[in-house]
């Protein structure tokens, strides 16, 4: 009998091998999935670890910290306990201290009563005292000076002018100089009005300078005043040829009075102001000059408008010779530019005549 002989199908080999190649394939993305898993897996794991590391660095940083504080905190605690001790010690002082001070209060009060009324008593004691020394004063004032002069400031000066004499005879200079110190100065302010020359700062000090002369002169002369530029005049014309008591106040007042309403103009001419001082009769026995320099003309006008140094020492020169004899010359000078001798012959004519010469400061009298 014959052998059965198998058939083989092709269809089921080729599913075979269709089937282990996909079992193969799945294997092998398998195992290539698992190595990339695997990779990952590891840097996560290295991640981890780092960050446990920090976090485990980060954890014995703060426990040190925290031990750190809680030996700060016991400390503290401790400062804590000791302060409230102290200041339960200063809280008791304290009140000790409150006590002490009510007991002392108490205790000085009534000599701190007794001292206030003693200080009170000081201060009127004090102010009597002033009062009175003041009246002194004031009477001694008055028992030498026959006016009262009232400057700027409380000030004395030793002047070394001679104001004795029976008959005294101011001669106060009342020429265009007496406006200013400088030449151009002096040549602005004569081209002004009245007032404002009368305002003068130079001619002011000069006005002063008279009242302090006449407050200060003995209660027991005469006075007479007059003024001169090109020619001399007494400044009330009223009283020319009296001699006036140095305490008779009115005309006094009278004098200075017109002596402020003068205005300063015109030249110099010291010949005609001494001419007139040789012709009063009775003659002055004491000659108070008041001026800025020397003379611009002589007894007459002269015939041209300049003048030099030397002219006007020669002008002076030629005053002198007509002053009264024996009779002393005490000289102010009110000092201006571009007239170098006039301090030196002032000066001489004091040693001539027995009588003085003073410059004054500005602040004087």
């Amino acid at each position: 009998m014959p052998r059965n002989r198998r058939s083989t199908s092709q269809f089921n080999l080729a599913f075979l091998d269709v089937m282990c190649c996909g079992f193969g394939a799945v294997v092998l993305l398998v195992m290539l999935l698992n190595g990339d898993m695997v990779a990952t897996r590891r840097e996560i794991v290295t991640d981890l670890r780092s960050e446990v590391t920090r976090l485990e660095r980060q954890v014995k940083v703060g426990t040190e910290h925290l031990v750190r504080l809680q030996n700060s905190m016991v400390h503290t605690e401790k400062e804590f306990v000791r302060t409230e001790g102290l200041s339960e010690q200063i809280i008791a002082s304290i009140e000790q201290t409150k006590v002490e001070l009510a007991t002392m209060s108490g205790k000085s009060q009534a000599a701190r009563k007794h001292i206030n009324a003693l200080q009170s008593d000081l201060l009127s004691l004090d102010k009597e005292s002033r009062r009175i020394g003041a009246e002194q004063q004031t009477e001694l004032a008055k028992g030498t000076k026959t006016r009262e002069f009232i400057g700027q400031g409380d000030r004395q000066y030793l002047t070394g002018l001679r104001l004795g004499g029976k008959r005294v005879l101011l001669l106060v200079d009342a020429s265009a100089s007496m406006l200013d110190e400088t030449i151009v100065n002096i040549i602005i302010k004569r081209n002004l009005d009245d007032r404002t020359k009368r305002a003068s700062p130079k001619w002011q000090r000069t006005i002063r300078t008279v009242e302090w002369l006449t407050a200060n002169l003995p209660a027991d002369s005469s006075l007479q005043l007059y003024t001169f530029n090109t020619k001399a005049s007494p400044v009330v014309t009223d009283l020319k040829g009296s001699w006036i008591a140095t305490s008779d106040n009115k005309n006094i007042n009278r004098m200075i009075a017109a002596l402020k309403q003068a205005v300063p103009q015109g030249g110099t001419s010291l010949y005609n102001a001494f001419a007139d001082a040789a012709r009063m009769r009775p003659r002055p026995d004491n000659i108070l000059l008041l001026t800025d320099g020397l003379p611009t003309q002589g007894k007459n006008k002269p015939t041209k408008n300049t003048i030099s140094g030397d002219e006007r020492l020669k002008l002076f020169l030629q005053a002198t010779k007509a002053l009264p004899r024996s009779v002393p010359v005490n000289t102010i000078l009110f000092p201006m530019e571009g007239d170098p001798m006039a301090a030196v012959s002032f000066w001489q004519l004091a040693i001539d005549t027995g009588g003085s010469f003073l410059t004054p400061t500005r602040d004087w009298p």
